[in-house]
C-alpha cells in the first residue's frame, strides 16, 4: 500500500509543481526536456537496461509514437492546469482510462459486461460535467483538458502494445521511449529558443529536474504497487485513478483555491462511481 500512497503523491507533486511555475515566467518546454534528462538518469541507474537487446525487431513504430506524444501531451498537461486547474486536469488524465476500454471494445472486439458500459455511461457524463464552460467566460478552455484526456489514453494504449512485447523487458522499453521523448522536447525547445527567441534559464533546469524526478517516481512506485498486488491489479487501478482525483481535488480547492461550480464537483463525484464499477466489472 506504501507504494501506491508514494504514486498518487507523485502524480499530483508533478501537477502542483506546475501551477507553482506560474510565479516564476519559466517556460514549459525548457521543463520538460529537463525533465526527461532526469528521468532518463534514474531509469537508466534503476533498472539497467540492457541496450544491446534493442534491435531492428523492436516495436519502433511504437516506440516511435509514444516518443512523439508523450512531450506534446505533457505540454497540454501544463497548459491545462494553467486554463483549468490541477482538479479539472487531474480528473480527465485519470478519466482517460476510458479510452483503452473503448478501444477494446470497438477495436479488439472485446465483450463488455453490464458494470463496466454502466461505468462508461457514468464516467461519459462526468466528463461533461466536469468540462462544462462556466457562463461568465466565452473562452473555451475544455480543449485543453479533453486532449490531456485522448493523449494519455491514447499513450496508454501504445504501452499496453508495448508490454505484450515479452522479447525486451519493459524498463529497456520505457529507456528508449525517454530517448525518443527527449529528443522531441529539445526539438520543440530549440524552435522556441531560435524563432520566439526565448533564453534557456536556470530555473527551468530546476524545476525540469524536480519533475523528473516525481515524474519518474510515479512510474517507479506504480510499478512496485502492480507487483506488491499481484494477485489483485484492480486494487492498483483503482487506488491510483480515485486516489490522484482526490488529492488533486483537495489540493486544488485548499492551497490553490480553484473554483469549481456545483455542476463541476457532481462530475467529479460520478468520475469515482464511474472508476469504482470499472473496477467491479473486472471480477465479473
Amino acid at each position: 500500500m506504501l507504494f501506491l500512497i508514494l504514486s498518487i503523491l507523485c502524480s499530483v507533486i508533478v501537477g502542483v509543481i506546475f501551477k507553482i511555475t506560474r510565479k516564476y515566467n519559466t517556460h514549459p518546454t525548457q521543463i520538460i526536456a529537463f525533465n526527461y534528462i532526469v528521468a532518463l538518469a534514474l531509469c537508466y541507474f534503476t533498472f539497467s537496461p540492457n541496450l544491446n537487446e534493442v534491435d531492428a525487431n523492436a516495436p519502433w513504430n511504437i516506440y516511435i509514437a509514444i516518443g512523439i506524444l508523450l512531450p506534446i501531451v505533457f505540454l497540454f498537461l501544463v497548459a491545462s492546469i494553467k486554463k483549468v486547474g490541477i482538479v479539472k486536469t487531474d480528473t480527465a488524465q485519470r478519466l482517460s482510462l476510458f479510452i483503452p476500454i473503448l478501444a477494446a471494445w470497438f477495436i479488439f472486439k472485446e465483450e463488455f459486461n453490464t458494470y463496466k458500459i454502466i461505468g462508461l455511461l457514468i464516467g461519459f457524463l462526468a466528463l461533461l460535467l466536469i468540462l462544462k464552460k462556466q457562463p461568465d467566460t466565452t473562452e473555451n478552455k475544455w480543449i485543453y483538458p479533453a486532449v490531456v484526456l485522448v493523449g494519455f489514453g491514447v499513450i496508454d494504449i501504445l504501452f499496453k502494445q508495448i508490454a505484450l512485447y515479452t522479447t525486451l523487458p519493459y524498463p529497456t522499453s520505457l529507456f528508449v521511449v525517454f530517448c525518443i521523448a527527449l529528443a522531441v522536447a529539445f526539438l520543440i525547445a530549440i524552435y522556441e529558443i531560435g524563432a520566439k527567441k526565448r533564453k534557456m534559464d536556470s530555473k527551468n533546469i530546476l524545476f525540469g529536474a524536480l519533475v523528473g524526478i516525481f515524474n519518474f517516481g510515479n512510474i517507479l512506485f506504480y510499478l512496485k504497487a502492480h507487483k506488491a498486488f499481484a494477485e489483485n491489479p484492480s486494487t492498483v487501478f483503482a487506488g491510483m485513478n480515485m486516489g490522484v482525483i482526490v488529492l488533486g481535488s483537495c489540493v486544488g480547492l485548499l492551497f490553490f483555491k480553484e473554483k469549481l461550480s456545483k455542476i463541476n464537483f457532481i462530475g467529479i463525484f460520478l468520475a469515482l462511481i464511474a472508476i469504482i464499477f470499472i473496477v467491479i466489472s473486472q471480477f465479473k
